[in-house]
């Protein structure tokens, strides 16, 4: 069995990955590599290889979340819904493994003017989009966490940094240190995630990891061999959040690849002191 790719955590490291999974397209999926039935256990050995504890994914249909959820184990909790309205349709839904992180609450937010009204869409974004925050204990080392987890505007810039500066305003207001996971759907460097970054409220893991086991893949890779490009999926955190290693896992499973976008991978170290007093949030 191939080790998993950031090797195994210390008992203090929470393993933390971001993926978009792809919605299931049904019949209109092309090419074949495209369809879930095809997709849906090369995911599962994804999850079962890598074994992460947090676990963000984006464009999960209710159904794609519930066998996502089966292939994690029955350990693991989800947190969100889908983005319309209802709540219905894809979604941002966030995965715990409960044996290790205590929920202390969570919410989702619609990332527009009116953001407690759910399905609502402002500044050109073709359809509504979405945080979801929680709140967690770790169980081993009683640090506090805020996770979030979200998928900015795939087509109007305007919308995807305006998104993003919401995110941004969640994130400076929570009340335990951030880890945001999700698709920001623009290249690490650009706008939104300097958006995302501003006010030192969050850092980008992949160059602030002590130790990063892959080269910068472009994380939409399309079902084609993974070559260096834009990191348009990503995980930031606290600045204070000491981050280990951290990868974007290219590798292939059962043949082929489990979405067109890569997974990206951070190991976070939450040990007693690891943040400095004067810098939580």
């Amino acid at each position: 069995m191939t080790a998993p790719l950031l090797g195994s955590p210390s008992t203090t490291e929470l393993h933390v990955m971001t993926l978009n999974i792809r919605r299931d397209l049904g019949a209109l999926a092309w090419p074949p590599a495209d369809r879930w039935s095809v997709r849906r256990p090369r995911l599962t050995a994804l999850l079962r290889a890598e074994r992460p504890e947090v676990l963000g994914v984006q464009e999960a249909l209710p159904a794609q979340a519930a066998e996502v959820s089966a292939a994690l184990g029955p350990s693991f909790h989800r947190v969100g819904h889908g983005r319309l309205a209802g709540p219905r349709g894809e979604g941002c839904p966030l995965f715990y493994d409960a044996d290790r992180l205590e929920l202390g609450g969570w919410r989702q937010v619609a990332l527009s003017r009116t953001p407690d009204r759910p399905g609502s869409r402002s500044w050109l974004s073709v359809s509504p989009r979405v945080v979801v925050e929680a709140s967690f204990r770790d169980r081993r080392t009683g640090a506090a966490l805020t996770v979030l987890n979200t998928h900015l505007d795939a087509f109007s810039l305007w919308a995807r940094l305006r998104q993003a500066q919401a995110v941004h305003d969640v994130a400076a207001a929570a009340e335990s240190p951030v880890v945001l996971v999700g698709d920001f759907n623009a290249p690490a460097g650009t706008a939104p995630w300097r958006a995302l970054e501003a006010d030192d409220v969050l850092r980008d893991s992949w160059t602030a990891a002590v130790s990063r086991r892959t080269p910068a893949w472009r994380t939409f890779a399309g079902y084609r061999s993974p070559r260096r490009g834009r990191r348009i999926d990503g995980i930031l955190t606290f600045p204070a959040l000491p981050v280990r290693r951290a990868g974007i896992n290219a590798r292939q499973y059962g043949g082929g690849w489990p979405s067109d976008h890569l997974a990206v991978q951070a190991l976070i170290d939450l040990a007693p002191g690891a943040i400095p007093p004067e810098e939580t949030a």
